[in-house]
C-alpha cells in the first residue's frame, strides 16, 4: 500500500529530481529563444509542493497527503506547463480522497482522474505534449492493477509507459521531429515520476543536487552587466493605494512633485476615488505619511530593493517558492471594475498603471508569475469585478486558474498573449459600456494588433527555413520567425516589413533595458520611412530579454 508518508516523501523526492534535470528541460524548447523555462516552471510548482508537505506528520493520509500537495500546486503553478502539473495532481488527490492508504486499484483510478483533469483544461489538446504523457501512464496503470495488486509496480509501469510516450511526441508533432527534440513538460513528467517511483519503490528520497561551482541553476539567464548594491541608489520600493476622502480634490500633480524630491521610478495615478502611488526612495515612512493626508490607505507594500539584490546575488530561485507565503491580503471592493495586468520593466509597469491597472504584475518571458501571483493582486484591487490581463500565452492557464480560486469577487480573463495587445486591450476600455460590450471591444483591440518581438538566439537552431546562431538577433511577427539578423534594429525592421501592411495606421516601439532611446529612435526614423503613412513613436517599456517589442495597428 502507499501510504501518506510515502507520497509525501515521494512529493518532496519528486520536486528534488525535477530541480536536478530542470536545465535539461529547458533546452527542450523548440524555439531558440531564451525563454525556455519550462523546467524552471514545472521546478517552481513542485517546489511549491515540496514546502506544503514537508510539515506533514508520518501518520498522514495518502488522501490529505495528496491533498496538500495539489493545493499547493494549484497557487503556485508557473506557467501552462505549471498549471497543466497542478491539474494533474489535483486529480489524483481527488482520486486519494478519503483513503487512510491506496492499492493498486485505487492509484490506477487516481491516475485517470489527473489524466482527465489535464484534458479537460486545456482547450485543444494536443497529442505529442505532456498531455500524451500522462494519458499513456493513467492507462498502463490501469491496465496493470487490473491482475496485479502491488501499488509500487503498478506506479513502475506507469512511469515507463509514460517514458516511452514520450519518445512518440516527436512523431505526434511534426515542430518537434524537425527540432529534433522531445515535449518538454512530457519529459519534467518523466522526471516527476521518476523522483515518486524511487520512493515507492526503493524507499529512497532523490536528494537535491546543486551544479557544478556552487552555482544556482534557478539563476536566471542575463547577458550584461548586474547592478552592484551599491549602484541602487533608493533602497525602498513603495507601493499603496489611498482611498480618498469625500470631496478630496485631485492632488495627485501637487503628490508627484513631492515623490520626485524624494525618489526616483515615480507612479502617481488618481482615479477620483483612490489615488495609486509606486516609488523608489529611502524615506517610505514620509512617502505614506504624505499620502495619508488624503485619505484612508487600503494597502501598503514596502520591498527592500538591496536585500533582494542579495538574493538574486545569492541564486535563491526556486527556494524562495519553498518558503511559506502568508495568505493573499483581500481588500474591500470599493469600486465596480478594477485591473490586473502583468508586465516586465519599470516602462510598461508605468504605461499599465497610466492607463488605469491597479495591480502589475511582474513578469512575462523567463519569469512567469504563479497562480497565487495573480491572485494576490486580484485581491488587492479594490473591484468587485476585476479584468486580469496576462498579456502572454504562457500565462493564460495561471490566470484561469487564479480566476477559479478567487472568491469574493468577479474575475474576467482577457486572454493578451502579448504586452502590446494589453496596451490595446486597456485603451478599448470604456467606463460607460456594459461589461459585455467591453469585453467585445476590448478582444475586438487585441484583435487588431500584430506583435513583432525581437530578441536573441539562445542557441543555435534551425527555425522556419533560418540557419540561426547563439547570439543572433530574432524577429519575431505574433510569434512566428521573420527574421534573423545580428543587429537587432535590422531584425527589427525587417519583421515589421514582414507584419505591416498598407492600412497600418500607428506603429509603437517599446524598446528594452539593453536598447538605447537613440537607437530606438533610429529604427523608427526607418521605419517611418518605409511606412509614410503610418504614426510611427519609440516608447521605453524598459523591458527585459526582449530588445523591441512592437505594435503594428
Amino acid at each position: 500500500m502507499i501510504t501518506g508518508a510515502m507520497f509525501r516523501d515521494g512529493v518532496i523526492s519528486a520536486a528534488n529530481c525535477i530541480f536536478n534535470f530542470k536545465e535539461a528541460v529547458n533546452v527542450l524548447n523548440v524555439f531558440p529563444v531564451p525563454d525556455g523555462d519550462t523546467g524552471t516552471n514545472m521546478s517552481m510548482t513542485m517546489a511549491a509542493a515540496k514546502a506544503a508537505v514537508s510539515a506533514l506528520p508520518d501518520n498522514v493520509t495518502a488522501g490529505d497527503a495528496a491533498n496538500t500537495a495539489a493545493s499547493a500546486m494549484l497557487r503556485g503553478a508557473r506557467g501552462n506547463s505549471g498549471v497543466i502539473l497542478s491539474l494533474i495532481f489535483r486529480g489524483i488527490a481527488d482520486g486519494l480522497k478519503g483513503c487512510h492508504e491506496a492499492n493498486s486499484a485505487i492509484l490506477a483510478a487516481a491516475l485517470d482522474l489527473g489524466s482527465a483533469r489535464a484534458y479537460k483544461a486545456v482547450q485543444n489538446p494536443m497529442e505529442g505534449t505532456i498531455l500524451t504523457v500522462i494519458k499513456a501512464a493513467a492507462a498502463a496503470a490501469r491496465e496493470h492493477s487490473r491482475e496485479e495488486t502491488d501499488p509500487a509496480e503498478t506506479f513502475e509501469c506507469a512511469y515507463l509507459a509514460a517514458a516511452e510516450a514520450l519518445q512518440r511526441t516527436p512523431d505526434m508533432l511534426h515542430i518537434l521531429k524537425k527540432a529534433r527534440v522531445v515535449d518538454a513538460g512530457g519529459q519534467g513528467l518523466c522526471y516527476i515520476f521518476l523522483g515518486m517511483l524511487s520512493v515507492i519503490s526503493e524507499g529512497m528520497i532523490v536528494e537535491r543536487s546543486e551544479p557544478e561551482g556552487g552555482e544556482s541553476a534557478a539563476a536566471p539567464v542575463f547577458d550584461g552587466e548586474v547592478m552592484s548594491e551599491e549602484e541602487i541608489r533608493y533602497a525602498y520600493c513603495t507601493e499603496f493605494i489611498v482611498k480618498k476622502e469625500e470631496n478630496c480634490p485631485l492632488f495627485s500633480e501637487d503628490l508627484r512633485s513631492f515623490l520626485t524630491t524624494v525618489g526616483d521610478c515615480v507612479v502617481c495615478v488618481d482615479d477620483g476615488e483612490i489615488i495609486k502611488i509606486h516609488v523608489h526612495t529611502n524615506v517610505p515612512g514620509e512617502v505614506i505619511t504624505k499620502g495619508l493626508a488624503y485619505g484612508e490607505l487600503l494597502t501598503v507594500k514596502i520591498e527592500n530593493m538591496k536585500q533582494q539584490h542579495r538574493h538574486a546575488a545569492w541564486g535563491v530561485g526556486e527556494e524562495k517558492a519553498e518558503r511559506k507565503k502568508p495568505e493573499p491580503v483581500r481588500v474591500k471592493p470599493e469600486k465596480d471594475v478594477g485591473f490586473v495586468s502583468v508586465a516586465a520593466g519599470d516602462g510598461f509597469r508605468s504605461l499599465f498603471e497610466e492607463l488605469g491597472a491597479d495591480q502589475t504584475v511582474s513578469g512575462g518571458q523567463t519569469m512567469n508569475p504563479s497562480t497565487e501571483d495573480i491572485l494576490t493582486a486580484v485581491y488587492a484591487t479594490p473591484a468587485r469585478t476585476v479584468f486580469v490581463l496576462p498579456n502572454n500565452k504562457n500565462i493564460v492557464l495561471a490566470a484561469q486558474q487564479a480566476a477559479r480560486l478567487a472568491e469574493d469577487r468577479e474575475i474576467v480573463i482577457i486572454e493578451t498573449v502579448t504586452v502590446p495587445q494589453g496596451v490595446a486591450a486597456m485603451l478599448a476600455y470604456d467606463g460607460d459600456a456594459s461589461p459585455e460590450e467591453n469585453i467585445e471591444a476590448m478582444n475586438d483591440a487585441i484583435r487588431s494588433v500584430s506583435t513583432v518581438s525581437v530578441t536573441y538566439a539562445a542557441r543555435d537552431s534551425v527555425v522556419g527555413g533560418f540557419n540561426i546562431r547563439k547570439g543572433q538577433c530574432m524577429g519575431l511577427e505574433n510569434g512566428k520567425m521573420a527574421a534573423v539578423e545580428d543587429d537587432p534594429n535590422d531584425a527589427a525592421y525587417r519583421a515589421v516589413r514582414r507584419a505591416a501592411k498598407r492600412s497600418t495606421g500607428m506603429i509603437t516601439v517599446y524598446y528594452g533595458d539593453s536598447v538605447t532611446a537613440e537607437k530606438a529612435q533610429q529604427l523608427c526614423d526607418r521605419i517611418s520611412e518605409k511606412f509614410d503613412d503610418a504614426e510611427v513613436i519609440a516608447v521605453n517599456g524598459g523591458q527585459p530579454v526582449y530588445h523591441y517589442l512592437i505594435s503594428i495597428e
